[in-house]
């Protein structure tokens, strides 16, 4: 019964996540969803496409299920899975984690909390592992790269929140009260001299 429960709320959890993730990508031009915005390159389409190639690979190959998806190769040198090239659109790498949403959600409900399954790019002792660990850590992948993905829309436009519903008309004026406070925090913290 116990197991059940935490299967429910971790799936649960996960698809709201999945949506949060997306929602940041809502209302952007293509230039800014794509677009590098950071030292490394990491951007905000980039990052759906990562977490699709994420899912589809745990809940694929590790349980022998493997994704009907092709696949960039996991985790090229020039970082393919994390950024859209030239001939691949926003439309296509959302469809991409929205097909890869089915096949994980088979997965999930298919098997048990402890299915077997190997994940071979994990060292020796977490090599054998099971459905539980797989869906905490893909769980855990999700919410960190929405996070990223919340910060990097901040950036462009202001926009925070989990979701739509969440979202609330942004006060200029009182964020940026807010942020001078911050600033002289900080500021009366350092050292002087």
């Amino acid at each position: 019964m116990i197991d059940e429960f935490a299967k429910d709320n971790l799936h649960g959890r996960l698809r709201r996540d999945r949506e949060a993730l997306l929602w940041k990508l809502d209302g952007l031009s293509d230039h800014d969803a794509r677009r590098p915005l950071t030292a490394t390159g990491t951007n905000l389409l980039g990052l759906v496409k990562h977490v699709a190639t994420i899912e589809a690979r745990y809940f694929g190959e590790v349980f022998d299920r493997p994704s009907p998806e092709p696949l960039c190769r996991w985790q090229d040198s020039d970082g393919s899975d994390q950024w859209a090239a030239e001939g691949e659109t926003r439309d296509q790498i959302i469809e991409f984690y929205r097909r890869t949403w089915e096949h994980s959600d088979a997965t999930i409900s298919e098997l048990p909390l402890d299915a077997p399954g190997q994940v071979p790019w994990w060292p020796g002792p977490f090599l054998n592992t099971n459905l539980f660990a797989v869906l905490t850590h893909v769980l855990s992948e999700t919410v960190r790269h929405a996070g990223h993905a919340d910060i990097l829309r901040e950036g462009i436009d202001g926009r925070t929140g989990l979701r739509a519903e969440h979202e609330r008309q942004i006060d200029e004026e009182a964020r940026a009260a807010h942020f001078a406070r911050i600033e002289q925090a900080a500021r009366s913290a350092a050292p002087t001299g």
